[in-house]
């Protein structure tokens, strides 16, 4: 009988130790001098010295990636599911008022392959360095016979730092006040199971595939468009206290995730006359879908949306524009309940 050993069950440990020794170099650049552990440990250590804050609160989040992953798949173009990752847990941290300090992530395939490991990685890494952020550490699992081969799933854990007078929960919002939204760059990370099963099933397109609608590029890249981080364009505005509440459009679009901002007696009309991605256009085409099943899958173009006061809102604009930001009026806060659309 031959012997058995753990590479024959699937795992190749020599393997993960050469995605390892590729993800070295970029992981270190984003260490910073609060950082007092290297890879390898069995935990980061990072040096918490919030001396310069009166209350400092710790703001934490843990997302993953999704089914952007099988787009990532089929185009064998992992570079940029890391950026996806990090700079959506930014966002969600961000609409608190959280700048972050460290990101760890988890890394789980059916075989591991060390040089896509290393590309999703080296996103990871560029997205945390953009973001002043660390990569501190994270994990990579081999699970043969739970993932299926070529399978991979990519998760994150942010830890961000807010003063506790700076934190912005919507509690402040009131009627008459103004929704100003940020530009997407498509579907970020979210609506992916049902804009593969219309673009690939129902209209039997691939990712090298071209379409008049989208203009330039091909459908992989669309699909694969990095989901932006908006600490950079909010910074100003969350120093000068502008801003009343903040929306991440995450998965539920604008009906599910700008309730979770609105206190009790408020609701919001969106006026949605901003530019939609041509993405969007075509999975609705191909797929006939109904406008608000759109509206609950999609971000529909609008990656962040800003309460703020109606006497703020030229010096939010300005603020945004001067950043590089095309902001846009996006509609009203309304005494009452509930979204609604202003078509």
């Amino acid at each position: 009988m031959k012997p058995v050993d753990y590479r024959s069950s699937g795992v190749d440990i020599l393997e993960g130790e050469k995605a390892i020794a590729l993800m070295k170099a970029q992981v270190r650049k984003t260490f910073t001098k609060d950082v007092l552990s290297d890879l390898g440990h069995f935990g980061g250590l990072y040096r918490a010295d919030f001396s310069h804050m009166k209350e400092p609160v710790l703001v934490a989040s843990t997302d993953g990636v999704g089914t952007k992953l099988k787009v990532a798949a089929m185009t064998g173009r992992y570079g940029t599911v890391g950026r996806d990752l990090v700079n959506h847990c930014v966002n969600d941290i961000l609409v608190q008022g959280a700048s972050p300090l460290f990101f760890m992530d988890y890394i789980a395939c059916g075989r591991l392959d060390a040089v896509t490991a290393a590309d999703i990685v080296s996103g990871l890494a560029a997205a945390c360095s953009e973001n002043g952020c660390v990569l501190l550490g994270g994990e990579t699992a081999e699970m043969p016979g739970f993932y299926g081969e070529g399978d991979y799933d990519v998760a994150g854990t942010i830890i961000g730092l807010v003063e506790k007078e700076m934190i912005v929960d919507g509690s402040g919002i009131e009627p008459g006040m103004i929704i100003i939204g940020l530009p997407s760059n498509g579907l970020h990370t979210n609506g992916y199971s049902l804009a593969r099963k219309i673009i690939f099933e129902t209209a039997g397109m691939s990712p090298s595939d071209t379409h008049p609608v989208l203009g330039t590029g091909t459908v992989g890249d669309a699909l694969l468009a990095v989901h932006r981080s908006y600490l950079r364009t909010l910074e100003p505005l969350l120093r000068e206290k502008l801003l009343k509440g903040i929306a991440h459009i995450t998965g539920g679009g604008i009906p599910g995730n700008l309730p979770r901002i609105l206190p009790e007696g408020c609701g919001a009309l969106l006026r949605p006359l901003w530019n939609v991605p041509a993405i969007f256009e075509l999975i609705r085409e191909s797929g006939q879908v109904d406008i608000s099943e759109m509206r609950r899958a999609f971000n529909m173009g609008a990656g962040m949306l800003l309460v703020v006061d109606e006497d703020d809102k030229d010096i939010a604009m300005e603020l945004l524009r001067i950043s590089g930001e095309k902001p846009f009026i996006a509609g009203e806060i309304l005494r009452g309940e509930g979204i609604a659309f202003d078509d």
